[in-house]
């Protein structure tokens, strides 16, 4: 039987800040559906090539009670970075705490307005270990 992944749905409680979120990640909406009789959202957002791999992001107009709330069990997404560094000092510089910096040049993890877990790769080799990322501690969980 042929499968094919279509999309990943999280809730959100601010839609404005959590599209906010994802475009810094540099992720654009490729589809919107507003239903006002479901009184809900859904915004894709994609990276540039991945369109046909997007996060729906829904968002219930009256308000969802349950947000934002500890998301662990539904684990995290993750997503591939060209400069590991560079994406997390963008975050940080835009007020997007780095729960776990990317001390091996490898993998770190952040999390969306909305507590969504967030696993950042590094494209190809670790980049060399580099401040201040090897001194810096986790913040919360990831």
């Amino acid at each position: 039987m042929p499968l094919k992944y279509l999309h990943t749905m999280v809730r959100v409680a601010d839609l404005e800040k959590s599209i906010a979120f994802f475009e810094l990640l540099g992720m654009k909406e490729t589809r919107r559906y507003d239903s006002e009789g479901g009184r809900f959202s859904l915004i894709f957002m994609a990276a540039e090539g991945d369109e046909d791999c997007p996060v729906e992001l829904t968002y219930n107009w009256d308000g969802d009670e349950g947000l934002p709330s500890d998301g662990r069990h539904f684990g995290h997404l993750a997503y591939r970075v060209d400069n590991i560094y560079e994406t997390c000092q963008h975050l940080m510089d835009n007020g997007v705490t780095i729960n776990r910096p990317p001390r091996d040049g490898h993998m770190a993890f952040v999390r969306s307005p909305d507590n969504i877990s967030i696993e950042l790769l590094q494209a190809g080799d670790n980049l060399e270990p580099a401040e201040p990322w090897v001194s810096m501690e986790n913040t919360g969980h990831w």
